[in-house]
């Protein structure tokens, strides 16, 4: 279960996160390690950059679509300074690691993290290859559960990890 966060305000903040997450060495050893932003494992890291209120009182689309629209802006706006570092992401379909018995999802092995922890939250990874890192980096929005927050991840994974 991820850690409860502090909100990070900006997209300098935001992407001090990122580059830190990008910087840092992985943990060693079995499981999770909790950090200030988020979390991680062997060969991996990820950081909630910001995330709205919880829906439990009201779920309707008034409450939560401006929610969502406000995680979007900041997605955008970090995209598009990742993109002038490192160009344009591939878009990662998380579906496919959660091994749902369907012909269109086999059910092979388990996924790599961190793309095993974020296909619970999200649909779609942007993902960018870090040049010189052995790593890359993934962004996404994501929601738990309907009554939870809505949370925009970032994610470091080691390159032998990478979507394909």
């Amino acid at each position: 279960m991820p850690p409860q966060n502090q909100p990070v305000g900006s997209t300098d903040q935001q992407l001090s996160i990122i580059d830190t997450l990008i910087a840092q060495p992985f943990p060693e050893g079995k499981g999770h390690t909790r950090s200030e932003n988020g979390w991680g494992g062997p060969g991996f890291h990820i950081a909630i950059l910001r995330e709205t209120q919880d829906f439990w009182e009201d779920r309707s689309p008034e409450v939560v679509e401006p929610a969502e629209q406000e995680l979007e802006v900041d997605l955008t706006s970090l995209t598009g300074i990742l993109t002038e570092r490192w160009g344009d992401p591939a878009t990662v379909d998380l579906g496919r690691y959660l091994g749902l018995d369907d012909p269109d999802y086999p059910n092979t092995e388990p996924a790599p993290e961190p793309l095993l922890s974020l296909c619970g939250y999200a649909a779609n990874l942007l993902v960018w290859r870090i040049p010189s890192t052995g790593r890359w980096l993934g962004l996404t929005i994501g929601q738990g559960d309907p009554e939870l927050p809505i949370q925009l991840f970032a994610a470091v994974g080691q390159e032998s990890s990478f979507p394909r």
